[in-house]
């Protein structure tokens, strides 16, 4: 009957007894049910896991069923939190689809591919990029994540940004929120900005990215080594779906010269992200990467949100979440 939340025919079958005699042990259970000992013992842990028994106030060492009115509120929650979730990993695979075109560009470089070409070294990405901004006539957009970017970097693009900008082409370039603690980047942006360049931050990006006039596109083959290797596409239905993806993100990211905003539940953008991470399975470790920060920031970070939440557990904090707003109830 509860399958469907989570429960296996054996720990509602526990649980329903547990309701109906609170006093009974293991082998009481067993005896009942004609389970063995090792199965309702099972069971007590699924059923400890969901947070449906819990250890007694009055008798320790004993176990007690919560209540079905409590218990089937926190069952809902959490198939609302796996929802919510599953939902978040869909909308997040549309970003991976053009990773994937790159690194199966590199599995296959001897084989023809409508649209796909593949660049082989930092040398002839930045060639690449030389001529394509030649050419550039209407707009320039940018994913640019990782961290703050060196000054001598940041230096050596100004000639390259002023040229474009002096042709009355549109720069946009949306960075990582991290970077507004790097004083370099910071000061980059506010000088693109002072010459009409427009910059935003959000909280994460799917991948590098380069898009030309809405012809071209440009993608690393390794998002951990942009120099590597890259490809270029031009197909018409990758173009207009990567045109999409960056002006989704450029609708809800931040100007940079604007102050973090909080939500209707008192999340900033980089906690929210945070929290729909979490909810997604994702470590400590693996958040700092996404989001460009140290991992120590990262597990203050969550940590922080967990205590918010009074979550014990990362299971604990998904269903809480849902049920304090800051998942989506629904998928």
């Amino acid at each position: 009957m509860l399958v469907a939340l989570g429960l296996d025919a054996t720990s509602e079958a526990v649980y329903r007894a547990m309701l109906a005699r609170p006093r009974d042990g293991v082998q009481a259970l067993a005896e009942r049910l004609g389970e063995p000992q090792e199965e309702i013992r099972r069971s007590l842990d699924l059923l400890s896991e969901l947070a449906l028994i819990r250890p007694s106030h009055e008798r320790q060492g004993e176990l007690r069923a919560v209540s079905p009115d409590v218990g089937m509120d926190l069952l809902l929650a959490r198939q609302q939190a796996e929802l919510a979730a599953q939902q978040l990993r869909v909308e997040a695979s549309r970003a991976a689809a053009a990773q994937l075109i790159a690194e199966y560009t590199e599995l296959s470089p001897t084989s023809s591919h409508s649209g796909v070409e593949q660049l082989q070294g930092l040398d002839e990405i930045r060639d690449r990029i030389a001529a394509l901004a030649r050419e550039l006539h209407t707009e320039l957009m940018t994913f640019a994540p990782g961290g703050g970017h060196r000054t001598e970097t940041l230096d050596a693009s100004k000639p390259n940004d002023l040229e474009l900008l002096s042709r009355g082409v549109r720069m946009r370039t949306i960075y990582l929120d991290s970077v507004r603690n790097s004083q370099s980047t910071a000061a980059y942006a506010s000088w693109l900005g002072a010459l009409g360049g427009e910059v935003r931050t959000t909280p994460e990006l799917p991948t590098r990215m380069m898009i030309f006039d809405h012809r071209t596109a440009l993608i690393p083959v390794h998002s951990e080594d942009a120099g590597a290797g890259a490809v270029l596409l031009t197909g018409q239905g990758t173009l207009a779906a990567l045109g999409a993806l960056f002006e989704n993100l450029w609708s809800t990211a931040r100007p940079f010269d604007t102050a973090a905003p909080k939500d209707p539940t008192g999340l900033s953008p980089q906690e929210a992200t945070i929290v729909r991470l979490l909810a997604q399975g994702f470590t400590d470790e693996a958040i700092a990467k996404r989001l460009a920060v140290s991992a120590r920031t990262a597990r203050r970070q969550a940590t922080d949100l967990m205590e918010r939440l009074g979550a014990r557990s990362r299971f604990e904090f998904g269903v809480r979440a849902v049920q304090q707003g800051w998942l989506p109830a629904r998928a």
